[in-house]
């Protein structure tokens, strides 16, 4: 990385980081850790606010990781339904709290290949448990940091693997969770897929995206010559 791109992304942190501060924000509700990892899985294809609707009631009738270990199938599907695919989203939950209970001690593990072993759970929902759990410095790519980092510059890349290795070499250790919870406020607000507001963004002066558009604009605004 040269001393050029290493300038232009600390001008982004620091842009960041004026703009949303440094606390670590977390989007799904929970009281402890199983709480949060179970949300992240039902969060797959599904928006935060509504896993949070399904887990207000799921957290009060499933109090332990005994319960969704127990629950009949069929039941536990009905009651998280409204997050979509929720037969595998179900099936997971109900084997990652049997599994949380015979081999963890009824404890979410905090080290990445532990916790990609537990059924529904990739690199992207383990790296949420490490980052905003255990404080351990993770990228998490969702929809949101993959779009957005392709725009600013930071990755060419489109698996989501291979993006988290290219932030984790381009980024600080001290925004690596940060960049996930900060990226998901900037697509969410100014930054929204197809409806992008470039011209509000604090970031528009940093990002290549915005500079091809206004080169796009310009270009098209010129008067096309006369054929002779």
């Amino acid at each position: 990385m040269t001393k050029k791109e290493k300038d232009r992304i600390n001008r982004i942190l620091s842009l960041l980081d004026e703009n949303y501060g440094t606390e670590k924000r977390c989007y799904l509700n929970h009281e402890n850790t199983w709480q949060l990892l179970f949300a992240v899985i039902m969060s797959a294809q599904c928006t935060d606010a509504r896993v949070n609707i399904v887990t207000a009631d799921l957290y009060k009738k499933y109090t332990s990781l005994e319960d969704f270990a127990n629950v009949d199938l069929s039941e536990l599907e009905e009651d998280i339904k409204s997050t979509g695919f929720y037969h595998n989203k179900a099936k997971n939950i109900k084997a990652c709290a049997s599994m949380l209970i015979s081999e963890f001690g009824g404890e979410v593990p905090r080290d990445i290949e532990s916790l990609t072993r537990l059924p529904g759970v990739g690199r992207k929902t383990a790296n949420v448990i490490r980052g905003n759990v255990y404080d351990d410095p993770s990228i998490v790519v969702d929809t949101h940091v993959k779009r957005i980092s392709r725009k600013l510059g930071l990755t060419t890349e489109e698996d989501p693997v291979k993006i988290e290795f290219d932030l984790m070499d381009k980024l600080p250790r001290d925004h690596w969770i940060l960049w996930n919870i900060d990226i998901i406020t900037l697509g969410r607000t100014i930054c929204i897929a197809n409806r992008e507001k470039c011209d509000e963004c604090f970031l528009r002066d940093e990002c290549p995206s915005y500079g091809h558009k206004k080169g796009a604009v310009k270009a098209s605004s010129k008067t096309p010559k006369a054929k002779a």
